[in-house]
């Protein structure tokens, strides 16, 4: 049996009379660059995520950097997040000059701990960014500064609390575009107007440029097919959801496993971007199901602070080592919704081979 990691053809299919039909209007529209569709999807997601405004970029990147210039961060800034979180979270601080300024994170959630963070904050902190990582919402700092939430992997976990939530609308996403797209949701109306404007090169009206934006804008063709992908989102995350608690019922019923051997627990709001587990000889493991067709995938495999690039900020190996051990513990199941109980019941029994192998 062969259990891929992700299968957007089985969430596509269905829709695929659908999404053309909104591909062909765009393409009859002539409106190829913002325009009614992206304001339609614009609308619709707010009124479905109950956020106030949202604004359609062209990535969850853009989205992270656009907000930190919204807040007008600048070279000799800090911006405090996690060491362990896709590299565009902290990426978008090093474009603008900013200083990452790395918390550990709390081992059960995987996400940033929320008082470390806080007490990393200094004079000098501009921003937090927390990362509801996996799609488990995470617990915000208590903190005088914004706070702009990576919401990538997590659309609808939890409402924005902070300034802004972003999103990312990677095909591989719970709610995934046909290429790159991302949004900010927020409830401030002055701060949507700002990403507004700094997504078309900081200009309102055209050719009058207040700031130094960017070409931020998600495409209109992009924004139509969300559209009709948007329609199935609470389908989708509550299939995500039932697969997760099978897993649970399977491993649960399942002789063999390690104690080491944990699974992502049943958070409130968690929509299962991944399904994550901690498991020993986790490299091992990983080539064992590649080798009989399972898709595995590991999330972080290199810590942030440990990136060459960010090299020049100083921190060394055992800096934050609840964010380390789960680079080297982590590995994510297939857990789309399509999945069958006979793929995840393959899936679980070849684990529990290999650790009643020894490997």
């Amino acid at each position: 049996m062969k259990v891929p990691l992700l299968d957007v053809k089985a969430q596509n299919a269905p829709l695929r009379e659908a999404i053309l039909a909104a591909i062909a209007r765009v393409m009859d529209s002539g409106a190829f660059i913002l325009g009614p569709e992206v304001e339609a999807f614009e609308k619709e997601l707010s009124a479905s995520l109950g956020t106030r405004r949202t604004v359609g970029l062209s990535s969850g990147t853009d989205a992270l950097l656009v907000a930190l210039m919204a807040l007008e961060v600048r070279p000799g800034d800090e911006v405090v997040t996690t060491p362990y979180s896709f590299y565009a979270t902290v990426g978008c601080i090093a474009r603008l000059g900013a200083r990452p300024v790395f918390a550990d994170i709390d081992p059960e959630s995987f996400n940033l701990d929320a008082g470390a963070a806080a007490a990393v904050c200094g004079p000098k902190t501009r921003a937090v960014i927390p990362v509801h990582l996996f799609g488990r919402p995470a617990e915000l700092p208590r903190v005088s500064v914004p706070i702009v939430e990576d919401a990538a992997q997590a659309i609808g976990a939890c409402k924005v609390q902070g300034i802004a939530s972003c999103l990312s609308f990677f095909p591989s996403k719970n709610l995934g575009a046909f290429g790159d797209g991302g949004a900010l949701l927020t409830d401030d109306e002055g701060f949507a107007d700002k990403v507004a404007i700094l997504r078309a090169h900081g200009s309102k009206p055209k050719y009058v440029h207040h700031k130094v934006g960017g070409n931020f804008r998600l495409d209109a063709l992009q924004a139509a097919i969300l559209r009709v992908k948007l329609a199935r989102l609470a389908e989708w995350t509550a299939g995500r959801r039932r697969n997760a608690e099978r897993y649970r019922r399977l491993f649960a019923a399942t002789a063999g496993f390690p104690s080491e051997l944990v699974l992502p627990a049943d958070a409130p709001g968690h929509i299962y971007n991944q399904f994550v587990i901690r498991a020993p000889q986790r490299d091992a493991l990983r080539a064992h199901l590649t080798k009989i067709g399972v898709g595995t995938e590991i999330y972080y495999p290199l810590a942030l602070h440990l990136q060459p690039c960010f090299a020049h900020l100083g921190y060394k190996p055992g800096a934050f080592p609840h964010a380390e051990r789960a680079t080297q513990e982590t590995l994510a199941l297939p857990i789309y919704a399509e999945l069958t109980e006979a793929q995840q019941a393959f899936v679980v029994e070849q684990i529990a081979t290999f650790y009643r192998q020894g490997s």
